[in-house]
């Protein structure tokens, strides 16, 4: 759903084309803004209940460095659709052109010529 979604939405939409990168499952840990920021966020909140979505996202907002860090946290109430997966033919139609290098992780989609 997500690479329809980026094409419709972006290629398509926006004539954009999309080199997208995923990290393989359990490789967050390469992640360098999760390396510099998380453990900020947790020394901030560290013995402190996180007991609602507000408590946890006021403490995320009100982590600091002495970089001059400034840190913004939104909740997302959004309701996503579980299980939901395109078909072969429904994945023919995307204009993806998988890398070299891990082709599952990483492709680039550029825009249709004609809307689908």
């Amino acid at each position: 759903m997500f690479k329809q979604q980026v094409q419709e939405e972006l290629a398509d939409r926006l004539g954009l084309e999309v080199r997208v990168c995923h990290y393989p499952r359990g490789c967050s840990k390469y992640n360098p803004i999760e390396h510099r920021l998380f453990s900020f966020i947790s020394m901030n909140w560290a013995g402190k209940p996180l007991r609602s979505f507000e408590a946890m996202l006021g403490f995320i907002r009100t982590t600091t460095r002495r970089a001059g860090l400034e840190v913004k946290a939104v909740l997302n109430e959004k309701v996503y659709a579980k299980g939901r997966r395109l078909s072969d033919a429904e994945m023919a139609t995307l204009n993806l052109e998988r890398h070299e290098v891990c082709p599952e992780w990483n492709y680039t989609i550029r825009p249709r010529l004609a809307s689908v």
